[in-house]
């Protein structure tokens, strides 16, 4: 079956989807629209995987440990739910060895979210995002799976650009390629990326700001991809809700009108390009 989109970075296998995730599920692949649920630890990564092999097409999983996860990190409840997990306070260390083995499943599509976090953060915590992402690229590159990249600075600039520090450690590690998930960069950043071979994916945001419609001019149209990020940033109309998979084609219809292209010519490409980047 060819879906008519594709959610390249959901997390369906969140904590604030308990009460109808199947439903939520469905509801996407009702509206020929595919999911991807991505993992920010290794309780949600075996989640992802679960959902993945529940469904016999246009659910997949990419397993990983999320930047914040390293270290010690703020509580979310749409993530980990009320309480949480203890681990969250002094953080995952990265356990190649349950990850790797999480990777023999066909369904899941690649490695991540991995990256650099510099929102809030020490010295310290800089050194523990830098050796698992590390430990993730290498990973991905022994099972040939693309990368599912978390960035993000900080807004104060007080550490170092977390894009180019990021794009210094792919150039020196990686053989794989990916996407740069939620991207909110500037141009200059974007372009590194272009250039090393990683597509560019964007959320909701993009259908209440135009600090990102420059990127997306400039993206040529085989390195876009769309996103949710759900539960988080819902799009216009749904703005201040719980996002989900099915509300992608909203992202779809933004980038086509800020590229001037026919929204159905906008949504074909992006199929085409997840396939290619995650072999799906």
């Amino acid at each position: 079956m060819q879906p008519k989109y594709i959610d390249i970075h959901s997390h369906v296998n969140f904590k604030a989807f308990d009460e109808d995730r199947d439903l939520v599920t469905k509801r996407a692949l009702e509206g020929d629209t595919w999911v991807i649920n991505v993992g920010t630890q290794l309780d949600t990564s075996k989640k992802a995987v679960e959902m993945a092999n529940q469904y016999q097409e246009g659910v997949y999983a990419i397993i990983g440990l999320h930047p914040i996860h390293t270290g010690a990190s703020y509580h979310d409840e749409k993530e980990l739910g009320e309480g949480g997990k203890e681990f969250t306070s002094r953080g995952e260390m990265f356990d190649k060895e349950s990850y790797k083995k999480l990777l023999e499943n066909e369904k899941v599509v690649g490695v991540g979210e991995c990256g650099l976090d510099y929102y809030r953060c020490t010295p310290e915590s800089i050194s523990k995002q830098k050796k698992a992402f590390i430990e993730q690229i290498e990973i991905a590159n022994e099972f040939n799976k693309p990368l599912m990249l978390h960035i993000r600075n900080n807004p104060e600039g007080k550490q170092n650009n977390a894009y180019f520090d990021a794009l210094e450690i792919l150039k020196s590690h990686s053989r794989v390629k990916g996407d740069v998930h939620f991207f909110a960069g500037t141009w200059e950043e974007a372009k590194g990326f272009l250039d090393f071979g990683f597509t560019l994916s964007f959320t909701g945001v993009i259908t209440f700001t135009h600090d990102y419609d420059e990127v997306i001019r400039n993206t040529p149209l085989d390195m876009i991809m769309s996103e949710t990020d759900s539960p988080y940033v819902a799009p216009i109309p749904y703005r201040g809700k719980r996002n989900e998979p099915s509300y992608v084609r909203e992202v779809v219809k933004k980038i086509a009108q800020i590229k001037s292209l026919p929204e159905s010519e906008v949504a074909l490409q992006i199929i085409d390009n997840a396939r290619r980047v995650f072999k799906i």
